[in-house]
C-alpha cells in the first residue's frame, strides 16, 4: 500500500472549536476514502491558535520560531493539505491569512487542497468562493470543486442539515482524494535552506 500526508490546518479560536471539529471529520473522511484506494493516509493537524504569537513575529521579523517552522514545513511537505477557517466579518479570519502569508512563494503550486469554513449563519457560507477560494488560487493550490461550510444547524444529530452537512463531507473527501492519489508522493525541498534576501525583506516583498 502506498502513503500519503494530508496536512490538516485548522484556524479555529475557541475551545472546543467547532472549526476544528470540521477539520477532523474531512480528515478522517479522507483519510478512509484514500484506504478504499489502496492508499494509507498520514495525517497531519495543524491548529494555528497554538501558533499565533509566533506568526506575528513571522510577520514582524522574516523568521518562523521552531514551532512554526515545525507547522511550515508539514504544510510545504504534504500530499494533500485540508484548510478549515471560522468565518469572521464574511472572510477568512487573520490567524489563517497570516499562515498562508508567511508561507514561501510557491509552497502550494499544484498542491491539492480542500477548503472548508464555519460560520454563525448560512448566510456566510459565499465567504468560501469570493474569500478561500481566491487566496488558494492565488497561491496556485489544486482544490477541490467542493468547499464545505457548516453553520450551527449543520450539527443537529440526524436532521436534514446534518445529513447534508454528511453528504458535502463525504463529496469533498472524496474529490481531495482522488487529487491525492494520482499525484506521486513528493517531499518538497525545505523552504528554510534558501531564506528570504535579507534586502527583499527590506523591500517588504
Amino acid at each position: 500500500m502506498t502513503s500519503r500526508r494530508i496536512a490538516v490546518v485548522s484556524a479555529g479560536i475557541s475551545v472546543p472549536s467547532s472549526t476544528r471539529l470540521l477539520a477532523d471529520r474531512l480528515a478522517a473522511a479522507t483519510a478512509s476514502t484514500l484506504r478504499e484506494r489502496g492508499v494509507d493516509a498520514d495525517v497531519d493537524v495543524i491548529e494555528l491558535r497554538d501558533h499565533g504569537h509566533e506568526l506575528v513575529d513571522n510577520v514582524l521579523t522574516g523568521f518562523p520560531g521552531p514551532s512554526l517552522a515545525a507547522a511550515l514545513r508539514l504544510v510545504t511537505d504534504a500530499d494533500g493539505l485540508i484548510a478549515v477557517t471560522p468565518t469572521f466579518s464574511a472572510s477568512y479570519n487573520g490567524l489563517f491569512k497570516l499562515f498562508f502569508d508567511v508561507l514561501e512563494p510557491e509552497s502550494l503550486a499544484g498542491k491539492p487542497a480542500l477548503i472548508a469554513a464555519t460560520g454563525g449563519t448560512g448566510r456566510h457560507s459565499l465567504a468560501l468562493e469570493h474569500a478561500v477560494r481566491p487566496l488558494f488560487a492565488y497561491l496556485r493550490a489544486l482544490v477541490a470543486p467542493t468547499s464545505v461550510f457548516s453553520a450551527p444547524e449543520d450539527w443537529g444529530a440526524g436532521g436534514r442539515t446534518a445529513q447534508s452537512l454528511d453528504q458535502r463531507i463525504a463529496r469533498a473527501a472524496g474529490e481531495l482524494a482522488d487529487l491525492v492519489a494520482v499525484r506521486p508522493a513528493q517531499k518538497a525541498a525545505d523552504p528554510f535552506l534558501e531564506p528570504t534576501p535579507f534586502e527583499q525583506l527590506l523591500n517588504g516583498s
